[in-house]
């Protein structure tokens, strides 16, 4: 017997939590599971469950040989989807986190694109603007704006993302259109939680950052969308990205104000794990995004 059969057999114990249903799963005999199992076991020299009469548990040696085991099965399972791109359609189930206005605004047309043009990939979205742990939390993909920090992932740019530092008319009528940064106000500053323009060297994030360090904002929080509404009200200044500020630009809901100090456009990446072989549902995804996007997306044109 094969050890690929092995550790598949022993995968579904371990998951299933037992021999009779790891046999139903498998549409098998328990006799046949429990001989792969202890076959397995044999070859590793070393006990890999501790039975009792109602239940079985993982020893430690048995939850290292699970780790291992669902390496080696998704490894495997992604040489066959990289070996068969030219033969096979793309399908799965594909597991993706993205920023969350990013989404609602304009990921979600993309998706129902994607999933007219590849019908048989499901697609698993989950909308969190924190940084997560790819592989870790077991996405396929996730899709991150900025500048990345060097790390074991692959990034793959999708399109360019330019920002804009906003004010409504009413707001700038009240308090003056400043000229250099110098003149912001930094109680009128909106705040977006979770930016981090740490190598950013531009003389706009050099005064957002040092009026933070002596006056709180007026507003902090961990979405945009929220930020530059409060800012369409009058109520303040706002550095976000178009796609977000971009249709209160276009129908003068804002403004756009020190533009020449404004940082340099920012990339939107599909960012995955390296030890993986791209499959076939991840490259068709991140190649249509790329395609459906463009370099210049449709909000800056």
């Amino acid at each position: 017997m094969d050890k690929l059969s092995l550790l598949k057999t022993f995968c579904v114990v371990a998951n299933e939590g037992s021999f009779t249903k790891a046999a139903e799963k498998l549409d098998t005999s328990n006799q046949l599971v429990s001989k792969y199992v202890a076959e397995l076991e044999k070859q590793l020299d070393t006990r890999l469950f501790n039975r009792t009469t109602r239940k079985i548990h993982l020893t430690e040696a048995g939850q290292q040989c699970l780790q291992h085991a669902n390496h080696i099965l998704e490894s495997v399972t992604d040489m066959e989807s990289q070996l068969g791109l030219l033969n096979t359609e793309a399908k799965g189930v594909l597991h993706v986190s993205a920023p969350v206005s990013f989404s609602t605004l304009h990921l979600a047309s993309a998706l129902s694109a994607f999933q007219q043009a590849h019908p048989h990939v499901s697609i698993n979205l989950q909308l969190n603007d924190r940084k997560i742990d790819v592989i870790d939390e077991g996405f396929d993909v996730a899709i991150r704006a900025g500048h990345l920090a060097n790390s074991s992932l692959v990034a793959k740019k999708i399109t360019t993302i330019k920002l804009a530092l906003c004010a409504s008319p009413a707001y700038l009528e009240k308090y003056g259109t400043p000229q250099h940064p110098a003149e912001l106000k930094p109680e009128h500053y909106l705040e977006y939680s979770y930016v981090n323009y740490d190598n950013d060297k531009s003389v706009l994030i050099a005064a957002l950052k040092a009026n933070a360090q002596t006056v709180t904002p007026k507003l902090t929080a961990n979405n945009g969308e929220v930020l530059t509404n409060v800012a369409k009200q009058g109520e303040g200044y706002v550095l976000q990205p178009t796609f977000i500020a971009g249709e209160a630009l276009k129908n003068g809901e804002l403004v756009s104000i020190l533009d020449d100090f404004v940082p340099q456009a920012i990339s939107l990446y599909a960012v995955y794990p390296h030890r993986k072989l791209i499959s076939n549902k991840l490259r068709v995804f991140i190649d249509f995004l790329s395609s459906y996007f463009e370099s210049t997306p449709y909000w800056d044109k």
